[in-house]
């Protein structure tokens, strides 16, 4: 009788080691084909913001390049200029209005559309989505037009003793002395709110309407079940599960409203003593018209900043919820 062989236990190899090796061929493949873009991307995005940065911190106000180190003096040149102050000032206030209206009225105009109250769904829809086929320079041109205050729809207020001044109004609303300037709620600042929501109400409503077509019927059905009026469904059922894309919203507009430029250089500029300036056109004027290029690429590099504080805390909390 043979004696019994003993089993040597076999060695343990990781499925993601034996996945490596079959897949190394393609992985190199893949890295070879993204690898243009890859270049791209760090010289062109991240390489740039690294000059900018570099040339924020030089002397170069001039149109002879001066790379000496200047430290911070240009940020503190700017935080300490009216200009600047009052493009803050512009821009929280531009932001806050912006950003509230876009949301209210697309989850508004949404539910109106989810419960079927209007006729004509496809045809509302669309004279909401057709703003978004536009670029900001048509939409500011076009609200140029009818907000003047000489012309456009003053003309039909006119019989009723009302004459606002759109955009040339330099009224500042519930101000006070803060700096160099008059820190309030700027009139001025109200009429390329309206262009901006007009134009980006329909990318909400377009958010919210999928969103509110995802919610089960089932679970609509079991909260009216339990007592639920239409109110206290949307409020306390539909409304929270709404809240990714809520934050979705108001992330983008977030975006576009700190780096806003096209829509108020094509419709108001800077106005009369800058109340419808913002970062955006400073930047422009000082780095290309004024040649202080130091000074605008500051300019650049607090935009970018500001975007980087909504930016980046989204996409890390986005990332957590995915793994």
């Amino acid at each position: 009788m043979e004696p019994v062989k003993e089993l040597q236990p076999k060695k343990f190899v990781p499925i993601h080691a034996k996945r490596r090796k079959k897949l190394s061929a393609d992985q190199w493949l893949a890295v070879l084909f993204l690898s243009p873009s890859i270049v791209c991307i760090a010289v062109f995005v991240y390489g740039f913001i690294g000059w900018t940065g570099y040339v924020s911190l030089s002397n170069w106000n001039t149109i002879v390049p001066d790379f000496s180190f200047a430290g911070l003096d240009n940020y503190r040149f700017l935080f300490q200029d009216f200009r600047f102050q009052a493009d803050l000032r512009n821009t929280l206030f531009f932001s806050v209005f912006f950003i509230g209206l876009v949301i209210v009225m697309g989850l508004g105009l949404g539910i109106l559309l989810d419960q079927k109250m209007v006729r004509g769904e496809s045809l509302f829809r669309n004279l909401f989505f057709f703003p978004m086929a536009l670029s900001f320079v048509v939409t500011g041109v076009v609200w140029q037009w009818i907000l003047n205050p000489s012309t456009g729809i003053n003309l039909f207020l006119k019989p009723f003793g009302i004459q606002p001044k759109w955009y040339t109004d330099t009224t500042i609303y519930a101000g006070f002395p803060w700096g160099k300037i008059e820190f309030g709620v700027p009139a001025a600042i109200i009429a390329v709110v309206i262009a901006a929501v007009w134009q980006m109400t329909g990318f909400a409503l377009a958010m919210y309407l999928a969103g509110l077509r995802g919610i089960p019927d089932e679970l609509r059905d079991a909260a009216r079940i339990d007592g639920c009026s239409e109110f206290q469904l949307y409020r306390k059922v539909i409304i929270p599960l709404l809240k990714p894309i809520t934050v979705s919203v108001m992330i983008m507009m977030a975006h576009i409203s700190l780096k806003i430029f096209d829509l108020i250089y094509a419709m108001t500029g800077p106005g009369a003593n800058f109340v419808t300036d913002v970062p955006g056109v400073f930047m422009f004027e000082t780095t290309f018209r004024g040649n202080y290029y130091a000074n605008g690429a500051a300019i650049a590099i607090i935009m970018l900043l500001t975007v980087a504080v909504f930016i980046i805390p989204y996409l890390r909390h986005s990332r957590g919820r995915e793994q």
